[in-house]
């Protein structure tokens, strides 16, 4: 598989969560020179105490697609509602058809494991799907033809990151979003209503220092940069020829390789990687 593109797909659980956990990393591409494409799986419908779930929808919608474009990337339609992300064929083709139309050198989604069942649901189908992107085998609704390329999948941090058993999580590489920071925080404030949805269900008096906080930790992980983001890659297997990093060779200094990370990783012989 050969990329002739430079295209790069984030995919989040719910509206919000792109600028909370991926919007750095998605503008500093797009500044690189790359396609980038925002996709919600999760409608939002169940983030308002005020609203009813059609209204929250709506107003949701809007907000995210606002987002969006201050974050200068494409906007697609969600998939279903809240707390109904499920690992189910239905969600699993549409998100195909998704990824074989947009045709994803770099998918930006969700750890494989967080804090709750809508975020990883959407990992697990933001893999297989793209998993499935040379399939001819696999059919996606609605149809679009499957094509040879390659594509490499980075996980986000975890909410408070750490894991569901509150385990901290560290990444396996760093991204430099001081740059950015006030972007992600221009598009996060695009999210008007889920101010108060979150101070009362979290207790976040603050969408725009919630995100500058967890940017800060993750960059106090890297002992460089002052604000980052964190990330995982997926194995290779069945996604691109050869084990690539197309996020590194894309943000360059912008880019800090956790070498402990790499270390702790145990071969198939049980030596550790160099």
């Amino acid at each position: 598989m050969s990329a002739k593109s430079q295209i790069a797909l984030a995919i989040g659980a719910h509206p919000d969560d792109i600028e909370f956990y991926m919007a750095g990393t998605l503008v500093l591409l797009r500044r690189a020179g790359w396609e980038t494409h925002y996709m919600n799986v999760g409608n939002g419908c169940c983030g308002s105490v005020q609203y009813n779930a059609n209204k929250t929808r709506i107003i949701r919608r809007a907000e995210s697609r606002r987002a969006a474009k201050v974050l200068g990337a494409h906007f697609h339609e969600s998939l279903c509602n809240d707390l109904e992300i499920f690992y189910d064929l239905k969600t699993l083709r549409r998100l195909a058809a998704v990824i074989r139309e947009v045709k994803p050198n770099i998918v930006l989604t969700h750890s494989p494991v967080d804090y709750m069942e809508d975020h990883t649901n959407t990992s697990r189908l933001a893999v297989t799907a793209a998993f499935a992107h040379a399939m001819p085998n696999f059919r996606s609704v609605p149809p679009r033809p499957p094509a040879e390329y390659d594509v490499t999948i980075y996980h986000a941090m975890p909410h408070s990151l750490r894991d569901p058993l509150r385990r901290l999580v560290v990444p396996g590489a760093f991204v430099n979003t001081a740059s950015v920071q006030e972007t992600k925080r221009a598009a996060l404030a695009e999210h008007k209503s889920q101010q108060n949805w979150l101070d009362v269900s979290q207790g976040m008096n603050s969408l725009g220092d919630k995100v500058d906080d967890m940017a800060r930790a993750v960059g106090k992980l890297s002992k460089k940069f002052k604000f980052a983001e964190g990330w995982r890659r997926h194995l290779h297997y069945g996604f691109s020829a050869a084990d690539i990093d197309p996020l590194g060779a894309a943000l360059g200094k912008n880019y800090l390789v956790n070498k402990a990370y790499e270390r702790s990783l145990v071969s198939p012989a049980g030596s550790i990687t160099k």
